[in-house]
């Protein structure tokens, strides 16, 4: 037994069209024995080389991934306070200096 893969007549995959025949029948029309391989967003089959490759642009590819993750408002919240606490520190000293050295 041996699976068989479908593709249209533009030679793109047709997944769920998936078929199992003994290994000594003829494959049928817009089937191969090649399994098209994951991570494949649009598979194409070349018959010539009996191999699956990715059809999709770039773009098309990209617009599939999910968005960055917002920020989370806590982290946020401690960077900004860590940035303010080193503002103040640094003002402090710089009062400090035009005091002369004398803080109150």
């Amino acid at each position: 037994m041996k699976w068989l893969y479908k593709y249209d007549e533009n030679f793109n995959y047709l997944p769920g069209e998936e078929l199992q025949i003994e290994d000594d029948d003829k494959t049928p029309d817009f089937y191969c024995d090649a399994r098209p391989p994951d991570g494949l967003y649009l598979p194409k089959f070349d018959p010539k080389k009996n191999k699956w490759f990715e059809s999709a642009a770039q773009e098309y590819i990209d617009s599939l991934q999910p968005p960055e993750p917002e920020p989370n408002p806590i982290d946020l919240l401690k960077k900004q306070n860590a940035l303010l606490s080193l503002q103040i520190a640094r003002l402090q000293s710089e009062v400090s200096d035009l005091k002369g050295g004398y803080t109150s």
